[in-house]
């Protein structure tokens, strides 16, 4: 996530041929990891996200994230070392395999990212100094943190934005099918634009010539990465773009479960009363409170949900958390006409 928007030069980035035929898509978790971190750190508010962070920053203060190696790393603007956001080699990696490749870099790549950062910020902290120094041993505690975070933050809720984030990428992939690659580009972002075989980049801070940024293009549509554009030039990898994908604006608003009443035959009223208010991701107790249901029945009904693949688990300090999956929005969405 090298540049964010700010001062800037215009940069265009030269196609060929086999440049274009690379240009390709991919949803990254880490892509969502450093923006939606700043957004739970900010003493602002942000008006789509506002639901999510109401509910995610108390756990994420009081796992003290605030202070940790997160906070060193993602400050409340600007440039995020390009370590944490290795190019996907995939449509669609794990947390778990991205987590892989951080691990994977190299000390003197982690050295130069902090380095850089540095020169952003004004110095390094001390966390940061310390993984300065010795890279290989500091790292686990890094990608240690930002496990935590994601089970905190983002797991609970990965499913809706995955399902956001998929949706951009079949928009985009017809669009290319319908229009051309070129299309697609020029339609990207008001600060991106297509012509002939150059890509125009408004507002990027430092040139991309083609030598010096790699092969193709990967496009990361992200549920956090804000109005503006993101970019990753670090060769041999492509040169990555995060944009804002479409249908952010929807992605917390209240979804009725207007299928329950006819789920609630098959699998029983508790266990549908339950899928209905796991519209928010919520422990056993926060559960039983809502529902009037005893915390052994919330907790027996969970097991067999989560049996069947339609809630998710996840570890949130000393609770866990409940989430709906994809699974469980389809069947809901699907008992409606029944």
């Amino acid at each position: 996530m090298s540049e964010s928007w700010g001062r800037a030069v215009v940069a265009e980035l030269a196609f060929s041929a086999g440049d274009l035929a690379r240009v390709r898509f991919a949803i990254s978790p880490m892509w969502e990891v450093a923006p939606s971190f700043r957004l739970v750190t900010s003493t602002t508010t942000h008006p789509v996200h506002r639901p999510w962070v109401a509910q995610v920053r108390p756990r994420v203060l009081a796992a003290g994230l605030d202070r940790g190696w997160l906070a060193e790393l993602v400050g409340p603007s600007g440039y995020v070392p390009d370590f944490l956001n290795p190019a996907p080699g995939e449509p669609a990696p794990t947390p778990a395999t991205e987590w892989d490749a951080i691990l994977a870099s190299p000390a003197d790549r982690i050295r130069e990212d902090l380095d850089h950062l540095a020169r952003h910020q004004g110095r390094l902290g001390p966390l940061l100094s310390s993984l300065r120094a010795d890279p290989l041993d500091r790292l686990p505690r890094v990608v240690q943190e930002i496990e935590t975070y994601w089970e905190l933050a983002l797991a609970p809720y990965w499913a809706r934005i995955r399902s956001v984030l998929e949706a951009d990428v079949f928009h985009r992939a017809r669009s290319v099918a319908e229009h051309g690659a070129g299309h697609v580009l020029n339609d990207l972002h008001t600060s991106m634009s297509w012509d002939d075989s150059t890509l125009t980049l408004a507002r990027r801070k430092r040139p991309m010539p083609r030598p010096l940024a790699g092969e193709g293009l990967l496009l990361v549509p992200s549920a956090f990465a804000g109005p503006g554009l993101r970019t990753r030039v670090r060769p041999p990898d492509p040169p990555q773009v995060a944009y804002p994908a479409r249908g952010v604006g929807t992605l917390w608003e209240k979804r009725p479960a207007r299928g329950s009443r006819a789920l609630a035959p098959v699998l029983g009223r508790s266990r549908t009363l339950l899928l209905t208010e796991l519209e928010t991701p919520a422990s056993t107790t926060e559960l039983a409170r809502r529902t009037g249901l005893s915390a052994g029945g919330v907790s027996q009904s969970l097991i067999a949900l989560r049996d069947a693949g339609l809630v998710s688990a996840h570890r949130a300090g000393r609770s866990v958390l409940y989430a709906r999956t994809t699974v469980a929005e389809a069947l809901l969405e699907a008992a409606v006409g029944e």
